[in-house]
């Protein structure tokens, strides 16, 4: 039998706790009122879209990444996946690092001026603290797709009660560890588009408004497709989310997506 996933391990590490009653964990999908729209930086004119650099979840895996590297391919795009040191579960630091090589080695490979990057959940992390750590000048435009950015009760929990099994990048991913307090003192920094999409079904990243990026486009996929049925571990290969991504990367603005846009993009 293959090996489990670190986030199923994790999940199966917490569902354990809870049996022996130190915890009892429960999956809860809050309500939230939705701030205004937020504003959003446009490209500068004549900007054009470089290589696509896609970056994995917690456990590192990048298979769940090919389809929507495939599509972005097909749209024509330069599209590196990120393999992130060990098996994704150590710090978040070191992924940016590794992220930071490869997109040194996209721009000289293509020649271009900038980089678009997709983070998977804490991918999207990773591409946050990889442009807070001086590339802004670098980025174009970066898409997180189910991002803990103000981190998942789910590795609060883990830490609590099962702290052996958290490791660097599971604590870092705790509601206000030092790493997150830090990068949110500016959530979206000048000189880059920022798009955020999530589901609000998501049980892995609690709650699923932890998403949320202020300065972001933000995009709940409900909030365009109001029907969909998507786990966080659905959101990577989603026909719909891979055609947002795609729209979002091709397009020479950021663009606002409502229920009007469902049908057209597959949902």
């Amino acid at each position: 039998m293959p090996a489990a996933s670190p986030t199923r391990r994790l999940l199966l590490v917490l569902l354990a706790v809870a049996v022996l009653g130190a915890a009892a964990l429960a999956v809860v999908l809050l309500t939230r009122e939705h701030g205004p729209a937020a504003s959003v930086r446009l490209p500068a004119a004549g900007e054009e879209p470089g290589p696509v650099l896609l970056v994995p979840g917690y456990g590192g895996n990048t298979a769940v990444l090919e389809p929507l590297a495939d599509r972005l391919r097909a749209a024509g795009r330069d599209v590196t996946v990120i393999a992130v040191p060990g098996d994704g579960t150590g710090d978040l630091r070191e992924s940016a690092a590794v992220l930071d090589a490869g997109a040194r080695a996209a721009l000289e490979r293509t020649g271009a001026e900038s980089v678009d990057v997709v983070g998977y959940s804490a991918g999207g992390l990773v591409a946050r603290i990889w442009v807070a750590d001086g590339n802004a000048d670098v980025a174009r435009r970066v898409v997180t797709l189910g991002a803990p950015h103000h981190g998942t009760e789910l590795a609060g929990f883990a830490g609590a009660f099962a702290a052996d099994r958290c490791p660097d990048g599971c604590r870092q991913m705790v509601p206000g560890s030092d790493l997150l307090v830090g990068l949110n003192e500016d959530e979206t920094p000048d000189g880059v588009d920022w798009v955020s999409l999530w589901t609000e079904q998501d049980s892995v990243v609690t709650p699923p408004g932890s998403a949320r990026l202020d300065g972001a486009l933000n995009l709940p996929v409900q909030s365009i497709c109001a029907g969909a049925r998507l786990t966080h571990q659905g959101l990577p290969t989603a026909p719909v989310v891979t055609a947002i991504v795609v729209e979002q990367l091709t397009a020479d603005e950021v663009v606002p997506l409502a229920a009007a846009d469902c049908a057209r993009l597959g949902g």
